[in-house]
């Protein structure tokens, strides 16, 4: 303590496969195809109102918040709309995607960038009967410590994580697939 040794997978396992990556893409509902269209349409006008009267420089906040929320749809419109009771494609087709991974005897590693889509996807995998533990900014350091190695003993099925709580400093070995639900703004 306080340095931390780190080696690069490739320079202490020579003979680990390669990683594979695959990006599933998945279209809407056209409920969440509208909802999304009314987003962009309120959006734009939006920023277009902010930029005029501001400039861009003195909105950006606001205007990656606008974005921001064209994300959380694509996910699940329930993330913003409360009282939405439609579909979601993006959480529909990843219990479909993980439901098939379990049953082929993997552990995966799920992340996302926002507390809701976490909850929703943690009440979806519950109604599955599919084992998960859950890491968010509102988990102590001891707790977490706690679930990891919890994970890497037993045989729950999924890890859901925050992408900014859990993102760096967990070792999770025992996972051998990891999703992104969503992306950061930055790969």
């Amino acid at each position: 303590r306080p340095f931390i040794l780190r080696r690069k997978k490739a320079d202490v396992v020579k003979d680990l496969p390669a990683k594979i990556e695959n990006n599933i893409y998945i279209d809407l509902t056209e409920e969440q195809k509208k909802i999304y269209a009314a987003e962009v349409k309120s959006a734009n006008d939006e920023m277009t109102r902010l930029i005029q009267e501001g400039g861009f420089t003195k909105n950006k906040m606001i205007i990656l918040s606008l974005l921001t929320r064209l994300r959380q749809i694509c996910i699940s419109p329930e993330i913003l709309l409360k009282d939405y009771q439609g579909e979601s494609s993006k959480i529909e087709n990843l219990i479909k995607i993980i439901k098939e991974l379990v049953l082929n005897g993997h552990k995966i590693l799920l992340f996302t960038s926002f507390k809701t889509a976490l909850n929703l996807v943690k009440e979806a995998l519950d109604e599955e009967n599919i084992s998960s533990y859950t890491i968010a900014g509102d988990v102590s350091a001891s707790k977490r410590k706690m679930l990891v190695d919890a994970f890497n003993k037993d045989q729950t099925n999924v890890f859901l994580i925050m992408l900014k709580s859990g993102g760096t400093g967990l070792n999770l070995t025992s996972a051998d697939v990891v999703i992104h639900l969503d992306l950061w703004w930055n790969p």
